[in-house]
This record gives C-alpha cells, sequence and structure tokens, in this order.
C-alpha cells in the first residue's frame, strides 16, 4: 500500500503595500525643544564659567 506524499509548496509572496511612515511632528518639535534648551544652558554655563574667570582674574 503506498500513501501519496503530500508536499507543502511555497506560497509566493504576496505584494501587499504598506503604510509610508510619516514624519512624527511632534517628536521633531519635543527633539527641537530639547536642542534649544540644551544648547542655551550649555550657553549659560559658558557664559559663567567666563565671568567668573574674568571675575579671578
Amino acid at each position: 500500500m503506498v500513501l501519496p506524499v503530500m508536499t507543502q509548496e511555497a506560497a509566493a509572496p504576496a505584494n501587499v503595500p504598506t503604510q509610508r511612515q510619516r514624519t512624527d511632528l511632534l517628536g521633531i518639535a519635543y527633539l527641537g525643544t530639547i536642542g534649544i534648551v540644551m544648547l542655551a544652558w550649555i550657553t549659560g554655563l559658558v557664559w559663567g564659567a567666563i565671568a567668573f574667570f574674568n571675575w579671578l582674574v
């Protein structure tokens, strides 16, 4: 008695169009705000250090 052997054929890849990722404007705004605040903070520290050392000398 011979039983038929079932093979599984490889399915053709489905070309499903995916949605393009939109730029997250809120995230970009947050990053920009954080960058500006950090830049202002570092600028203030540098300015304070320069003023302090000028006062020392």
